[in-house]
């Protein structure tokens, strides 16, 4: 009875070893860096041209940068940033 009781501890050891040892390190993770949207040269909150009141302002949204004009906009921005990067991805686009 001893022999069988050292027999399975030892099996039970066994395996937990192997099982930690096939375990992968984990990797730190990367993530994307945002693009600029290239270009919106117009406040998608005020329509005002982005420097034209000062240092502009830049947001991130889903990956990509856009240009606002002040701190007001990018609240109003966070608000609804659906509408806004739409409203600058078009202005970046007309103005390519």
């Amino acid at each position: 009875m001893k022999q069988v009781t050292v027999l399975t501890l030892g099996i039970i050891l066994l395996t937990g070893g192997l099982t930690y040892a096939q375990q992968t390190p984990q990797t730190a993770q990367t993530f994307p860096q945002p693009v600029a949207v290239a270009g919106n040269k117009h406040c998608p909150i005020t329509g005002e041209e982005v420097g034209k009141m000062g240092t502009p302002l830049t947001v991130e949204y889903k990956g990509k940068v856009y240009n606002i004009c002040c701190p007001g906009c990018k609240n109003a921005f966070m608000n609804d940033p659906e509408k806004y990067s739409k409203i600058a991805e078009d202005d970046a686009k007309i103005k390519k």
